[in-house]
């Protein structure tokens, strides 16, 4: 039987990880199959709170590069947080999870907002929580939102899903002969200059020793293996 390692945890979700096969947008099959993963730790008694990216619908970074005011910019990909939030949380409760969606952003007629004590209350409870609209401030990416979120509730790891297996010595995608790195510490990450996500988010997890996990989501089952501890993908803490 099943045992988890670990009993409350944060599952940072990027909004590209939701397009599945397209290129732009929400791939139903993509966040039925997501919802599916989550399902299989929840199931597990696991406190499960996801904080979602919006890459797949707008990307304030990139906007700003062309022009666009780095604040309005960030804002609208803070909404495009909250659409695969609510998406995320349609396909959760088909599912029979009881869910809920916290914003950074007042929004009251689609999501409560962020408080902490609620959040938490809502995971000892047994709810899946949703955070989106980052950290509700613009030049914060949803890596550091990711951080900050994992540190206030008290999760005991993030965990990172992404395209690849995990973190390589170098870019697998230029060299065939990348190698996959199984555990390493922030401080040999930093040295490394290996690029797990930005710069403020990495330091926030290591000042905090959060331990992160990094590791492919679209294998089906890795997000169970790697909440009941098996060796799946990267693993970086202190």
């Amino acid at each position: 039987m099943d045992q988890p390692r670990y009993k409350r945890i944060a599952l940072k979700l990027s909004g590209e990880a939701l397009m599945g096969e397209q290129g732009f947008g929400i791939g139903l099959d993509m966040i039925k199959y997501v919802a599916g993963e989550i399902c299989s730790i929840v199931d597990l008694g696991v406190q499960t709170s996801i904080i979602v990216g919006g890459g797949n619908i707008f990307r304030g970074i990139a906007a700003s590069s062309k022009g666009m005011d780095r604040a309005s910019a960030d804002h609208m990909g803070m909404l495009a947080t909250v659409i695969n939030s609510l998406a995320l949380q349609d396909a959760l409760e088909k599912r029979g999870l009881q869910t809920r969606v916290q914003t950074a952003i007042s929004m009251h007629e689609v999501a409560e907002p962020y408080i902490l004590r609620r959040a938490v209350r809502h995971l000892e409870r047994g709810r899946v929580v949703i955070f989106g609209a980052g950290t509700g401030n613009p030049y914060f990416t949803t890596d550091t939102a990711a951080v900050l979120r994992a540190q206030e509730i008290h999760a005991e790891i993030l965990l990172k899903a992404t395209k690849v297996e995990g973190i390589y010595d170098s870019d697998p995608v230029v060299n065939k002969n990348a190698k996959l790195i199984k555990q390493i510490t922030y401080r040999e990450a930093l040295e490394k200059q290996l690029k797990v996500m930005d710069l403020t988010a990495f330091s926030l997890a290591m000042d905090n020793q959060l331990p992160l996990a990094v590791f492919k989501l679209k294998e089906q089952g890795n997000i169970k293996r790697v909440v009941c501890g098996e060796d799946i993908g990267t693993l970086i803490n202190q």
